[in-house]
C-alpha cells in the first residue's frame, strides 16, 4: 500500500549544512502555503488508502495543532499504521505531544544531528543533550514509543571524542531507531557552498576529512548493531519492527504521493515533483511540473541496493548486467549467493560509483 509525505518548509531558523527547500519566510506566507497545500491534498482523487503519513520539512512540529488537523484530516486512512512528523528537539510541548496523539501521529523523529554543543552552535541549532533527553522521556510518557534520532556525521569542528560523545548519548536515551547521515556538499547548503568556494564562513575550513566522516559513519554502525539498532539501509539503523515503513516505500519502489513545495510523487510507473519555492508553491494554481516515466529496470537497482537485505535480480537482469556484477563482486563490492545480490560494507562506502555502473548513459 502506498504513503503520503506533506512538506511544511518553514523553520525557526536555517540550518547551515541543510539542503532542503525550507528555511525563514515571512509569517503571512505561511496562511498562503497553508491553503494551498489544502487545495492540493483536496483536489486528490484517491485510488488506494494511505498507510503511511510523513510530515517533513522545515519544521511541520511547529504548526498550531488546529492547522494540523486541518491537514491531516484531509489524508484518508486515519489511524495510519505509521505517521510521522519531524520535531527540532527543546521545541516540544506536552500538549503538543498530546494533540498530535490525537489527530493519529504514532512517530517522531527528532532532527539532532549532535549532542555536542559547539558542534550545535556552528550549525545554528539552538538545542542543547538535556533537551533532547527531556523531549525523549516526555514524548515516551504520552505514549510515544517510536522514537527516531538523526545524526550526521561531518559537522564543523567535530571531532572522534565528540562523535564517540553523541554515540554514548544515543545509547542513554534507548531510542528504537537512528538515521547516521554523512554530510553532503552542495551548492543547495550555505555550508557547502562555502567547501566548494574555497570559503571560511559557517565553519567550511573545520569540516572533517572524508576519512575521518567515514570512520565516524563505521563506528556508529559498530556501536549502533551492539545497542541492537541493526542497519537495514544505509543511513538507517532499527531494531526489528521500529525500520521506517514509510521510508522503505522509496528504497521498495511502493507508491507515494507528496504534497507541497518540493515534494516528489511516484504512482509506481511516473515520477513528479511540485515546484520549489514556498512563494511559488502558494502561488500555483497547478503546482505539479511535469512528469517523467520511471526507469523501474534501472532503479530497482540503485534503489534497491541501498537495503542491506538487497534485490534479487529476474534472470534476464544477470544476463544483462553479469559483467558489472562480477566484477564488482570480484572488486569487493557486491556479494551474492546465486540469488541475492547485496552491498558489501566496502560497497557501502562506494555506493554512489556502484549505483552509476547500472544506470544506462
Amino acid at each position: 500500500m502506498a504513503g503520503v509525505y506533506i512538506s511544511w518548509p518553514f523553520c525557526a531558523q536555517k540550518c547551515t549544512y541543510c539542503n532542503f527547500a525550507s528555511g525563514v519566510f515571512p509569517r503571512e506566507l505561511e496562511q498562503q502555503y497553508l491553503d494551498a497545500l489544502t487545495r492540493e491534498i483536496r483536489s486528490t482523487i484517491w485510488g488506494w488508502t494511505p498507510e503511511t503519513v510523513y510530515l517533513g520539512g522545515g519544521t511541520p512540529a511547529s504548526m498550531d495543532p488546529a492547522m494540523l488537523g486541518a491537514i491531516l484530516g484531509l489524508v484518508p486512512g486515519n489511524p495510519w499504521p505509521e505517521a510521522t512528523i519531524e520535531a527540532a528537539p527543546g521545541a516540544i510541548s506536552q500538549q503538543q505531544a498530546q494533540s498530535w496523539l490525537r489527530l493519529g501521529l504514532n512517530r517522531v523523529s527528532l532532527g539532532v544531528q549532535s549532542f555536542v554543543e559547539t558542534e550545535l552552535r556552528r550549525t545554528g541549532r539552538k538545542h542543547t543533550a538535556a533537551n533532547v533527553a527531556e523531549d525523549v522521556a516526555m514524548l515516551r510518557s504520552e505514549g510515544f514509543s517510536e522514537i527516531n534520532i538523526d545524526l550526521i556525521a561531518g559537522l564543523p569542528g567535530q571531532t572522534a571524542r565528540g562523535w564517540e560523545s553523541s554515540l554514548a548519548h544515543v545509547e542513554s536515551l534507548d531510542v528504537p531507531h537512528v538515521s547516521v547521515y554523512m554530510l553532503e556538499v552542495d551548492e543547495d547548503s550555505r555550508l557547502g557552498k562555502e567547501m566548494l568556494l574555497g570559503g571560511v564562513r559557517y565553519g567550511a575550513m573545520d569540516v572533517p576529512g572524508e576519512q575521518q566522516i567515514v570512520e565516524c559513519y563505521e563506528q556508529a554502525v559498530d556501536r549502533l548493531a551492539e545497542m541492537g539498532l541493526q542497519r537495514y539501509e544505509i543511513s538507517n539503523f532499527a531494531r526489528p519492527g521500529s525500520e521506517s515503513m514509510h521510508n522503505l516505500k522509496y528504497w521498495q519502489l511502493e507508491p507515494y504521493l507528496g504534497f507541497g513545495a518540493d515534494a516528489h510523487s511516484f504512482d509506481g510507473r511516473l515520477r513528479w515533483q511540485n515546484v520549489e519555492a514556498p512563494s511559488e508553491y502558494a502561488k500555483a494554481p497547478d503546482p505539479r511540473l511535469s512528469s517523467v516515466e520511471a526507469i523501474l529496470a534501472e532503479e530497482r537497482f540503485f534503489v534497491g541496493l541501498r537495503l542491506m537485505k538487497g534485490i534479487q535480480p529476474t534472470p534476464d537482469e544477470w544476463a544483462e548486467h553479469r559483467a558489472v556484477i562480477d566484477q564488482f563482486v570480484s572488486d569487493g563490492l557486491l556479494a551474492t549467493d546465486g540469488q541475492t545480490l547485496r552491498l558489501t560494507p566496502r560497497g557501502i562506502l562506494l555506493s554512489n560509483e556502484v549505483f552509476e555502473e547500472f544506470i544506462h548513459a
